[in-house]
């Protein structure tokens, strides 16, 4: 019998781990693109009737720009910080 995958709810199951390093930057680009547009419009435009629906329209705008980038500069962000930061802390000791 195989065993089965975890479940997110109901019968929605798990992604396999390998989908990680396509998750973190999806939704960490979901959450700061959302924070930052909002943030902005706020500051410039400040509250107004319609907000949400123009705010979402410029967040979703600019999640499809974020998201591209941020898979495509991880990998360089990872090679400068390993220029400034000791990166064999992290690693587990090799036997």
């Amino acid at each position: 019998m195989s065993q089965q995958r975890p479940k997110i709810f109901g019968n929605i199951p798990k992604l396999p781990a390998r989908w990680a390093m396509i998750m973190i930057p999806f939704i960490l680009s979901c959450l700061m693109s959302g924070i930052i547009s909002c943030i902005n419009m706020l500051r410039n435009l400040g509250w107004f009737e319609g907000f949400l629906t123009v705010w979402f329209h410029n967040w979703m705008l600019s999640w499809a720009i974020a998201f591209p980038i941020v898979l495509t500069l991880l990998p360089l962000v990872r090679k400068f910080t390993g220029l400034l930061v000791d990166m064999q802390g992290l690693q587990p000791p090799q036997k």
